[in-house]
């Protein structure tokens, strides 16, 4: 195991959050085999029931397949995001047919609460603010605040830095190919919200009109939180789905 691993922490969580690290940075390609359960219990010095729980978790998430008698294996990832998120598959869907447009540029300030909740030492971060477009209407606002690492790193994104910009680009997919590791889940809430003056503008509606504020806080495959987005969707706009399983035992 490694020095991620937390006090406590089951030994099938550490093993999941190990491979799908290594299916994120593409160690195994799409349809590439995975090591059995056996090597993997000898490699990691587990029981084979943990590696078991452990790809359970990995087919949950969408990462891997299982075919029996053949073994485990690495599912595509033609969409890429889509992939790494598992059961909020539909909402990363989203952002692939609409355009982002900037309503306040990426830069970097105080904001205690946003700090707080990505357990920085520090009040700092970085935040930029737009609305989404489908085929020309608002679709949604977002304020997504960076840990101080994520936000330096999009520095050089000149859409970002420009009021008014336009791009298809999602903050995560950015991230991505600039962070040391990549995203890998997602916490989220779901209240409901009035609409103030902001919002209304940007989004073309009545004030105190109701809307859908979806908060979700993304973090890497070393539990690190790198990005807290605060959303709010016109209601006719969106709808949510989500799957629920019973679980096993």
């Amino acid at each position: 195991m490694t020095s991620n691993d937390q006090p406590g922490e089951a030994a099938y969580k550490v093993l999941a959050r190990e491979l799908r690290q290594a299916i994120l940075r593409r160690r195994f390609a799409d349809g590439v085999r995975l090591p059995t359960e056996a090597e993997l219990a000898a490699e990691h010095g587990v029981s084979r029931q943990t590696v078991r729980r452990a790809f359970q978790d990995l087919v949950a998430d969408g990462l891997v397949h299982r075919v029996p008698g053949r073994g485990t294996f690495a599912a595509p990832r033609e969409g890429q995001y889509l992939r790494q998120f598992g059961s909020i598959e539909d909402l990363m869907g989203l952002s692939l047919d609409t355009s982002l447009e900037v309503l306040r540029p990426l830069r970097r300030l105080v904001n205690v609460e946003a700090a707080s909740r990505l357990r920085l030492d520090s009040d700092t971060v970085y935040t930029v603010v737009f609305r989404r477009l489908h085929e020309g209407n608002p679709f949604c606002h977002t304020a997504v605040h960076l840990h101080p690492a994520a936000g330096s790193a999009l520095a050089d994104v000149r859409t970002l830095a420009t009021p008014g910009a336009t791009s298809d680009a999602t903050i995560i997919g950015l991230l991505d190919d600039r962070l040391p590791a990549p995203i890998a889940e997602a916490e989220q809430s779901i209240t409901a919200a009035a609409a103030d003056a902001p919002l209304a503008e940007a989004l073309g509606c009545p004030p105190a009109a109701p809307l859908l504020r979806v908060d979700r806080t993304y973090l890497t495959t070393d539990g690190q939180p790198v990005e807290l987005a605060v959303t709010h969707f016109l209601p006719e706009q969106y709808s949510y789905r989500i799957k629920l399983k019973r679980g096993l035992g």
